[in-house]
């Protein structure tokens, strides 16, 4: 199998080259890059797993470069930033990032990160390339005009597709599973993310994400639906 290729964006040479090292004596492959612009060039040309990316670089920002990542890979995405305010949080989240450190940063935290995203991407990668499986009809669940694939990995509204992320897709699927049952935030992220709840505001962030995509008015959703105080539901649809 071959290894893993991590591209790491940093305009910090000396952190750029202890991040490679790391990773390296992990057995990845390792991509740099020293601004935004470059990364992404690197992510166009190269087969990239997973990128860990600075926010605050010259040239173009890890913010820039994260959005324009998004609009054609679904690879995980690691944020580091030297600030630890909320707003940078949701922020790195809401263009698409898939998870955050927050400088300085012990290498070991990094890699732990870097380890479970791997292998949750892994999982979603195997769906992708098993081509062999039939489609199989209990694999399908569709709500009004939402039709969710399993076995495509695939979404579809009103007959349209549409691109989500692998996170996404992993919410989605499970509201979508159980129709009028409402999932508080830290079940939503203990059944996706595999882990004890931490941090939920990603769902938050995801879930607004999501109604961007498969809401005809995200103000007034149709179909996923918060439940104040309680968690987030798909709303069963009358035929």
């Amino acid at each position: 199998m071959e290894a893993y290729r991590i591209l790491v964006v940093e305009d910090d040479r000396e952190i750029l080259e202890g991040i490679g090292i790391y990773l390296k004596n992990q057995g990845y492959e390792v991509i740099k890059a020293e601004n935004g612009r470059e990364g992404l060039a690197l992510a166009e040309k190269e087969k990239i797993h997973l990128a860990v990316v600075d926010v605050m670089m010259p040239g173009m920002d890890g913010i820039t470069m994260t959005m324009k990542i998004r609009e054609k890979y679904d690879f995980p995405i690691i944020m580091l930033t030297a600030k630890s305010e909320e707003l940078d949080k949701l922020t790195g989240f809401q263009c698409g990032a898939d998870d955050y450190v927050t400088k300085p940063f012990a290498p070991l935290e990094l890699l732990a990160r870097v380890n479970s995203h791997l292998r949750r991407y892994k999982k979603y990668l195997d769906i992708l390339s098993d081509k062999e499986k039939e489609e199989e009809e209990e694999n399908v669940y569709t709500v009004g005009g939402l039709e969710l694939n399993e076995n495509t990995v695939t979404l579809s509204v009103d007959g349209n597709p549409v691109k989500v992320t692998p996170l996404e897709f992993k919410i989605l699927t499970l509201l979508m599973k159980n129709p009028g049952r409402v999932f508080s935030a830290e079940e939503i992220y203990e059944k996706v993310w595999n882990e004890r709840a931490v941090n939920t505001d990603t769902i938050m962030v995801h879930i607004r994400n999501l109604r961007e995509k498969i809401e005809y008015n995200p103000k007034e959703p149709k179909y996923l639906k918060v439940v104040w105080g309680v968690g987030y539901k798909i709303e069963k649809q009358q035929r």
